[in-house]
């Protein structure tokens, strides 16, 4: 019986949403001394895409995009998730609210097989 409800949970969480989130590319962006690194990153056309900001500073930075439509606060030392797309091709901006001459990024979207996504 135990078994049985075992196999039924994994089915369910390969089945749900949940299990869908793991199979998404995911690009990871460090910010460093209030700068994205990789200032630019590609992500394939028409997929939906984790972009995962890691936070080095003991500072917060806000993540904006007008582009993208997307706002996240990134606590200093921490790290955050942004979802995006499916999109088409193109060049998207963000930047950091706090820092927005230095924290200046970009993602590319390409119908090209090679990407940054993994």
């Amino acid at each position: 019986m135990r078994l049985m409800k075992q196999a039924a949970v994994l089915a369910l969480l390969t089945l749900s949403p949940l299990g869908a989130l793991a199979a998404l590319p995911e690009v990871v962006i460090e910010i460093r001394d209030h700068l994205f690194i990789p200032q630019t990153v590609r992500i394939p056309e028409g997929r939906k895409v984790r972009l995962v900001f890691i936070n080095h500073d003991p500072s917060p930075e806000e993540i904006d995009s007008f582009d993208l439509n997307r706002e996240k606060v990134i606590f200093g030392n921490s790290k955050g998730t942004i979802f995006v797309g499916p999109l088409p091709s193109g060049s998207y901006k963000f930047f950091g609210e706090l820092h927005p001459n230095s924290a200046v990024g970009y993602v590319i979207v390409t119908n090209e097989e090679a990407t940054d996504a993994n």
